[in-house]
């Protein structure tokens, strides 16, 4: 048997140790024409996603985890931004399903915060073009759950991703650490996972074109999503579809479409 194929029932000697992270960044990409737009959207998205909403956010992710919240920190900084960190408790008993199984989260059950030996993070960056000609605004949010023990932080991809505007995602997934088993043999990793891609809803896969990046004999996960729908409504603030011309409204489309793709593709792309 080799490093992961792990038994479903597997005693341990001792505390299951491994940390499982995950981390990923959401972007929201807007048009806004003039600067009291742009001023006027990066205050709107300020407020939106504030410390208190961040708190709100996390404390259903280690609900849906099956964590406790041990402590919690957060900030809204001035001018803008906010950050919530939270120190987190595994469970304190065994859920009834298998919580590492290959299958999908919910979308939701019915700043800084810390948990015991785990823990979940938020931060925002509002961030708008210096060219006052170009109009693109962009909204990062960068999350991080990390575990140990039973729980698992790939059961909140679903939820946290429809929690935001989220036209680009990039998410990685690592197993750190072993555990031993009552024989002393280590083990590091206790689940089996292809993609993460198995973690998603058929209505979260539907709505992205995704690509993996694997390194599977490290653990290590990262998968890249770009919304497939554009509509351009969707992205203008300030003004509307019917008060631009044909003409703006394909130069615009062209500028969100760029701005999209370098931050999938990671890279800039010439005009």
């Amino acid at each position: 048997m080799n490093d992961n194929e792990i038994p479903h029932k597997l005693k341990l000697h001792g505390f299951n140790n491994l940390t499982k992270s995950l981390s990923f960044n959401i972007y929201d990409i807007c048009y806004a024409k003039t600067p009291d737009h742009r001023r006027e959207y990066r205050e709107y998205v300020d407020e939106l996603y504030n410390a208190e909403r961040l708190t709100q956010i996390l404390t259903t992710v280690t609900e849906i985890i099956g964590a406790t919240v041990l402590n919690v920190a957060r900030q809204d900084y001035d001018p803008e931004g906010a950050s919530v960190t939270m120190l987190i408790a595994e469970h304190p008993v065994a859920p009834d399903e298998d919580p590492s199984k290959e299958e999908p989260g919910p979308l939701k059950e019915s700043v800084v915060a810390h948990l015991d030996k785990s823990h979940v993070t938020v931060h925002t960056y509002p961030e708008t073009h210096p060219d006052n000609e170009n109009g693109i605004s962009t909204f990062r949010v960068d999350i991080d759950v990390s575990t140990c023990g039973v729980i698992s932080p790939l059961k909140v991809l679903n939820y946290l991703i429809h929690q935001f505007d989220s036209d680009i995602v990039t998410v990685d997934y690592r197993v750190r650490g072993f555990t031993r088993d009552v024989d002393g043999v280590k083990h590091y990793i206790d689940h089996e996972i292809n993609s993460i891609q198995n973690y998603f809803l058929d209505e979260t896969l539907d709505l992205y074109e995704m690509i993996d990046v694997n390194v599977y004999q490290e653990n290590i996960f990262h998968t890249k999503m770009l919304l497939k729908d554009f509509e351009l409504d969707n992205y203008l603030f300030g003004t509307g579809v019917d008060e631009l011309s044909t003409d703006e409204q394909d130069q615009i489309s062209r500028k969100l479409r760029r701005e999209m793709l370098e931050i999938f593709y990671g890279r800039n792309m010439s005009s």
